[in-house]
Formats: C-alpha cells, sequence, structure tokens
C-alpha cells in the first residue's frame, strides 16, 4: 500500500554514516546481489558487501522480502516524513530467511534455523524501551531506513534477538508477511475489537487485506471494506467473502460516504460501527472514518499519511467523543504473529500476487509502483543456494 505524504520539507533527519561501514567484510566468493534506492530518486543494483556477524548477531542468508509502499515512496519521494532518504541505501524490511553463521554470545538461534526478521533494533536505554515500548524508540535502526540497509539482498547480518524461529508449516513468503501482520496486530489490539461488534476496514490494499482477515478473526462482525477501485474490493470478497464491500464514490463528499456506509449496518445507532481500521492514510478517508464510526467509538488509523492535515472534523471529533487512535509500527507482535500463521487462524498466502528473483528486484518495484498492474504484494526471493 503506497503512503499518501507531502512531508515538511524543513524537517531534516540526522545525518549518521550506516553502522554497516564498521563491521569487517567477510572473504567470500559468493556474490551478493542487492537493491538500493539513492539519494536522487532512482533504483541501483549492487554487488553489496557481505560482512561478518559481530556479538549478538548472526549473518542470514534473506530468501523472501516483500515490496512495502513505504519502499516505493522513498524511491519516488526520497522521505516519509522526517525520515529522509541522504544517500543510497539497500531497501526492504518484510522479510524470513535461513541463518548462516553465528556471531559469538549467540544462544538462541544456530546456521539452518528458518528466521523472520523484526526489522527494527532500538537502542534498548532509553525510557521508551525501559516501559517496553521499544517500537517509540528515537534512535531505533529500522532495516530499509536510511543509513541501515535492508533485505533487499542475498546476506544481511541482523542482532539474534529480533530474528524468530518459524515452523516448517510457514513458508518463507509466510515469513516475509509477519512484518505487515504485526502491523495490524498492533493496530487490532490497540484499537480493542469486540467480539460481534461492527467494523469497517478502509482501503483493500495489502495492509487493509491483513486488518480484514485479522479483524474477522478477532469476531468482528459485521465488517464492510471500501475502497476507490472495484477490484480490489471484488478480490476483497473472495478473500473474506462475508464481508461487505463498498466502492467509495468520488462524487460524494467525506459526510455523504460515511452516511452510505452506516446504512449498510442498518438503521439502529447501537449497530453502527464501534471500530474504523483506517489502513489507507489519505486524508479524505480519514474524515470520512470520523464520520462513519458511532458516537463514542474508535477510528484507528493503521496508514502512513501526509504530515500535515488541515481537514479534520475537529468538533465533530470532539462533540461525538471519537477515539482518535495511531499506531507506529509494532511491538511484542511476532510470536503470536506466527502463531496465527502456524495455527491456521489467518491464512495469507493468496495476497502473494506476483514473484520476482532477487536478480530482478528492480522490475518488482517498477511492477508494485504502478497500481495499473493489480499486485497486491509483490515478494523477491533468492532460490541460489548461500553458504559462506
Amino acid at each position: 500500500m503506497v503512503p499518501s505524504v507531502l512531508a515538511d520539507q524543513h524537517i531534516q533527519a540526522p545525518v549518521v554514516a550506516p553502522k554497516a561501514l564498521d563491521r569487517s567484510v567477510l572473504k567470500a566468493s559468493h556474490p551478493n546481489p542487492s537493491l538500493q534506492v539513492t539519494a536522487d530518486h532512482n533504483l541501483k543494483s549492487v554487488d553489496a558487501p557481505v560482512y561478518a556477524p559481530g556479538h549478538g548477531e548472526v549473518l542470514l542468508h534473506v530468501k523472501a522480502t516483500g515490496i512495502c509502499g513505504s519502499d516505493i515512496h522513498f524511491w519516488k519521494t526520497g522521505r516519509i516524513g522526517s525520515l529522509v532518504f541522504e544517500g543510497d541505501c539497500i531497501i526492504g524490511h518484510e522479510a524470513s530467511g535461513v541463518v548462516l553463521q553465528c556471531g559469538e554470545g549467540v544462544g538462541n538461534l544456530r546456521p539452518g534455523d528458518r528466521v523472520a526478521v523484526e526489522p527494527g533494533v532500538p537502542c534498548e536505554h532509553c525510557f521508551l524501551c525501559d516501559e517496553g515500548r521499544y517500537n517509540l524508540c528515537e534512535d531505533v535502526q529500522f532495516a530499509g531506513v536510511y543509513p541501515y540497509h535492508g533485505t533487499v539482498q542475498r546476506y544481511k547480518v541482523h542482532p539474534a534477538k529480533w530474528l524468530h524461529k518459524i515452523p516448517d508449516n510457514v513458508s518463507f513468503a509466510e515469513g516475509a508477511l509477519l512484518e505487515p501482520l504485526s502491523v495490524v496486530m498492533h493496530g487490532i489490539k490497540t484499537a480493542g475489537l469486540s467480539l460481534g461488534r461492527g467494523v469497517v476496514v478502509c482501503g483493500a490494499g495489502p495492509i487493509g487485506l491483513i486488518a480484514l482477515a485479522a479483524a474477522r478473526a478477532s469476531g468482528a462482525h459485521p465488517i464492510v471494506v471500501t475502497d476507490l477501485e472495484p477490484a480490489r474490493l471484488a478480490f476483497a470478497k473472495e478473500f473474506v467473502p462475508s464481508c461487505i464491500t463498498y466502492q467509495v464514490d468520488r462524487n460524494k463528499d467525506a459526510q455523504g460516504n460515511a452516511q452510505a456506509i452506516r446504512a449498510l449496518f442498518g438503521d439502529s445507532e447501537y449497530v453502527a460501527p464501534e471500530t474504523i481500521l483506517e489502513c489507507t492514510g489519505v486524508e479524505s478517508s480519514v474524515c470520512t472514518a470520523a464520520y462513519t464510526a458511532r458516537r463514542g467509538g474508535t477510528v484507528m488509523v493503521i496508514g502512513v499519511g501526509k504530515a500535515i492535515m488541515n481537514n479534520l472534523p475537529f468538533m465533530h471529533i470532539s462533540l461525538a467523543e471519537i477515539d482518535l487512535r495511531f499506531i507506529n509500527r509494532y511491538r511484542d507482535t511476532w510470536p503470536p504473529a506466527i502463531q496465527c500463521l502456524s495455527g491456521g487462524i489467518l491464512d495469507l498466502k493468496k495476497l502473494v500476487s506476483h514473484v520476482f528473483p532477487l536478480e530482478r528486484a528492480q522490475d518488482a518495484l517498477h511492477l508494485c509502483a504502478d497500481t495499473r498492474n493489480g499486485s497486491i504484494k509483490v515478494l523477491v526471493v533468492d532460490e541460489q543456494e548461500a553458504s559462506l
């Protein structure tokens, strides 16, 4: 899902030297193809160095990486809010792979383990990390966000603490989907869905579709999913047959679309949707969500939006006591997310619409960036044997 971001041009990210520059390079004969976004908004395929794992780290063979809307946005605009690409950086953060080597002090993993990558590495020293809210750490080193190299490469070093073993019945493709699933799980937990209460999911992109499936698995009912594109709504209906679809009417304002969505729940205020999972970040959609929620309800903004929104219906939100909430990525979600997939609670395999080999990673981004191609989740995979 491509975020809509009009960032404040005066915000500047701190210039930090890439951590990888301080590492020792392995004398390996195997190539390490990678895909980088450059500071001047281009894509570059590079044979990247292979670094030795340090204390507490492992060297991974990355087997699958999902392309995220943020990857496209960094490529096209060079920034999301205060996150600025000031140099070349390997992109990618939705990933899974196999452990190849373990550095000193690693006791929980060994070579051959299949793992999913939790891409954010917090400082673990600030008050937010001490409180367990490590997703809010301001010094997080997040894979694929400059200057920290991401996962669209064959070999990547990552701290063992932020890798999670995946069972044999979870494929590498599904392992890559654990990252967007984690986003949704954090949003649903924060929103507090109620069994048998109505929910609206705004947006039928990858995050919206995962939110749709997760809301259904959580017992929400009825569920309405909205989008501008009929093809996406058709897929949503196939993906979760019990959902109700609503095509957003471009000729109606936020209140008009909200009125039409609420009508799908019946005439009673009691059955009006209690929770809105806003998965687009588009300002007009956030406004529609605010008018759609029942009085005292919750609008959970999961999507990434522009830096400043000027037209939110402030007094409506205030008078109706709408709980407008936000999330930043996730925390403590990987173990339960893995259980959701391994236990059959969720089946997300249908979301993978296109698969590209690592050597064609540029093609993957070009396809994903053009909405006319109808992609849902695009994966970059590496089927090569990798050993060092």
